[in-house]
């Protein structure tokens, strides 16, 4: 296939104002030619319809350039450079160095960075690790809290806007029932969102009224993740489609959760998920996930079993696109089936692993990790790492938190969630609030008792302290009063107490 005149001179040393590593290479999407000159990437766009996405005239290439420029830098501000115009003269191309003359094409500038440091490619060498996507979650949370959100915006994330995507996924992808799904997998995949909306009306205007809906990134996983000098990028944002990008922030989190799912690092998905929550504090978001990571698998599942209609494509091509789309489409499945919940009850004075404890246990039985440290911090408005005054420790603030995760607890165990709370839990009246919720539901509950000796309590709390970079304020000097305060476990409870290894 030929190339477009433009892109043949991009190809060629002399075409740019710096030095190059030859030879240029030519990466090609099917929206786009990416040419990587050494130390600089130029990308441009094809100019192609698939009424998702038009980029058909010159004027509407600039619009989309400029739009990726400026989406792009919310997230990845060292990744998006500019927008060169391409100029022609006497069959020769340039970049436009004047600002003056007539552009033929645009180019969006970029500097290289090594494939190798995709985070696909990390996940495929074993370099993935848990520290990466903790850094992700932190970065998602903090850009989807300062995300643009209007009106117009708002309108994506309706439950009407919501069920025409899904429904328009099952209507494109009956033909592939008996090819890459079954029958039985497309009724109660389609039962349940149906039944999903049916129930739940009141959840997308809530999440549109507590301003949960905003442009969003759309294509979250680890293909448009990278590392560029040693800094986590989420790139390559949506900007050719407003309703793949306007969206609700979780159904934004639920693609890369999706995506370390489905290739078999749970563990990873629930570091990322739990510190995407806990920074953003938006654990009523949770509820949505079952309905949001289908929606996002099945249309993995739809594009993958598009490679089947393609009488281009070889044979084993084919043959691997359709063992993916049946994996993508039995992950959909999955994620709509009842689950059991369960509640797990912390407990234990500071600096006796709580929190090492409970955050291994969320990534051995993906549960949902919630900490009174947090909670607290939450419901009185400062930042997670701000010292907390004694106005946050009075008596009404910690029953505000005992409450409050007693709530969202029950809540989200009643969905089909594992649950973990973490706090003290030091006093009967404190564990039996979050017992009794729960047991009020039917849900199975469970006590994790952690203890340490004095000495090594007291040596993890100067430990922390001088490392300074946990949420917790608990220092040595307290842990006197924490000891003696420590009421012990009635036999009711006892029954339920699982000591920590």
């Amino acid at each position: 296939m030929s190339l477009p005149p433009v892109i043949e001179q991009m190809l060629l040393p002399e075409f740019y104002p710096h030095p190059v590593t030859e030879p240029i290479k030519l990466l090609q999407t099917h929206i786009s030619f990416v040419l990587l000159t050494g130390d600089y990437a130029y990308k441009v766009k094809k100019p192609m319809n698939f009424g998702f996405l038009d980029f058909s005239t010159l004027e509407k290439r600039k619009y989309f350039c400029e739009e990726e420029l400026r989406l792009n830098r919310r997230l990845a501000p060292d990744l998006y450079l500019s927008v060169l115009s391409i100029i022609e003269q006497d069959g020769k191309y340039s970049f436009d160095q004047t600002g003056k003359k007539t552009p033929v094409e645009y180019a969006i500038l970029m500097p290289e960075f090594s494939q190798e440091d995709l985070l696909i490619e990390m996940f495929a060498a074993g370099r993935l690790t848990a520290e990466h996507v903790k850094q992700i979650g932190e970065q998602l949370a903090d850009f989807h809290q300062t995300a643009l959100t209007n009106d117009h915006i708002n309108s994506f994330g309706t439950m009407e806007a919501v069920r025409s995507v899904a429904n328009d996924n099952y209507a494109s992808t009956e033909k592939y029932v008996g090819i890459a799904q079954t029958e039985e997998q497309l009724t109660q995949t389609r039962d349940y969102t149906n039944q999903f909306f049916a129930e739940n009306a009141s959840l997308f205007s809530d999440r549109i009224a507590a301003g949960k809906v905003r442009e969003c990134h759309g294509d979250v996983h680890l293909k448009n993740i990278c590392l560029y000098q040693y800094q986590i990028q989420i790139f390559d944002c949506i900007e050719f489609n407003e309703p793949f990008r306007n969206s609700d922030v979780i159904y934004d989190a639920a693609f890369l959760l999706m995506d370390l799912q489905f290739r078999g690092r749970r563990d990873l998905a629930n570091i990322f998920l739990n510190t995407y929550l806990e920074r953003t504090g938006d654990y009523t978001g949770v509820v949505m996930l079952p309905l949001y990571c289908s929606m996002r698998a099945y249309i993995r599942a739809k594009v993958t079993s598009f490679l089947l209609d393609d009488p281009n494509i070889p044979a084993d091509v084919k043959a691997n696109a359709q063992t993916e789309a049946a994996a993508y489409y039995k992950l959909a499945w999955e994620y709509t089936q009842p689950k059991q919940g369960k509640l797990i009850i912390m407990s234990g004075v500071s600096g006796s692993g709580k929190s090492t404890t409970a955050k291994a246990i969320a990534s051995e039985q993906d549960a949902i990790y919630l900490r009174s440290d947090a909670i607290r911090k939450q419901i009185a408005g400062i930042d997670l790492m701000e010292r907390g005054s004694d106005a946050i420790y009075t008596p009404e603030m910690t029953a505000k938190t005992y409450t409050r995760l007693a709530e969202l607890g029950t809540l989200l165990a009643i969905k089909g969630f594992t649950v973990i709370l973490d706090a003290k839990y030091d006093r009967v009246s404190l564990r039996s609030q979050a017992i009794s919720a729960a047991q009020a539901q039917s849900i199975p509950v469970e006590i994790v008792y952690c203890s340490a000796p004095v000495d090594v309590l007291e040596q993890r709390l100067r430990d922390r302290a001088i490392a300074n970079n946990d949420i917790a304020d608990a220092t040595v000097e307290l842990l006197t009063s924490q000891l003696a305060a420590f009421e012990d476990f009635t036999s009711e409870e006892l029954a339920l107490v699982k000591k920590a290894q």
